[in-house]
């Protein structure tokens, strides 16, 4: 049942979709409907979202392009308990599941090479030094506590069915160490995009898409600037986001 005095429903402005949100958990930001809008799935594929905290990704996706199955991988029992919920609200059932586990040990989770489309927003800071509380939910979602971009990277390699693709968004800072990562694993990066807050500041989100088993070739796209210098939502996050 809802807590009322911590949780929320929100409208999430498409298909007349709601999502139930804790504040004093995590509530989805701006880089989880980035990459919605960043990743491609057609009406046949068979999807996994990994660290999908309260199902963002899997019910905006749905929302979007339609798919086969959606499945919704979160660690925190409380996060995916409210993704089920969010799930049933919105009578997408029969299309998304939400499974508690562990990405590092996604490989037993799930039959191997099974999925077309892999989606993750994972935690950006490798850095754990000064948490108060490791186990205090922010902190699980913005730390590399419970897993690296390593731990990532294998379970999306494991799991993607060759030429599958994997689509993740994170900071620009670890690009380097993101690239080789995917080359390691087999995941050739295939397209890129950055993310400005505004034009003239530095980006501060990277959007990828890399394909098992893919050929040599990265096209990166042009700029995604978010806000105009007066502060509104520029006119490509108005139209294809609905801001």
């Amino acid at each position: 049942m809802m807590n009322e005095k911590k949780e929320r429903i929100d409208d999430l402005q498409r298909n007349g979709y709601r999502i139930i949100q804790n504040p004093d958990r995590f509530c989805f930001g701006m880089d989880a409907v980035l990459l919605t809008g960043f990743a491609r799935c057609s009406e046949e594929d068979i999807v996994l979202d990994m660290g999908t905290g309260t199902g963002i990704i899997p019910i905006l996706m749905e929302a979007k392009y339609g798919g086969s199955a959606y499945t919704g991988l979160e660690i925190q029992e409380e996060s995916a308990d409210m993704a089920r919920r969010s799930v049933e609200l919105n009578s997408l059932s029969d299309k998304i599941e939400i499974i508690c586990g562990d990405i590092r040990e996604a490989a037993g989770l799930f039959k191997l090479s099974s999925f077309d489309v892999i989606t993750c927003n994972p935690p950006y800071m490798a850095d754990t030094h000064g948490i108060k509380n490791p186990k205090e939910p922010k902190a699980v979602a913005r730390h590399e506590i419970c897993c690296t971009l390593e731990d990532v990277l294998t379970a999306a390699a494991k799991l993607l069915k060759p030429g599958g693709h994997f689509y993740m968004v994170h900071r620009p800072a670890r690009l380097a160490e993101i690239i080789c990562g995917l080359k390691d694993k087999k995941l050739e990066p295939k397209r890129m995009r950055l993310v400005y807050p505004k034009q003239d500041k530095e980006p501060n989100m990277v959007l990828i898409e890399s394909v098992r088993g893919g050929k040599s070739g990265l096209r990166v796209e042009a700029p995604l600037i978010l806000m105009e210098p007066s502060g509104e939502y520029t006119e490509e996050i108005k139209r294809d986001y609905g801001f």
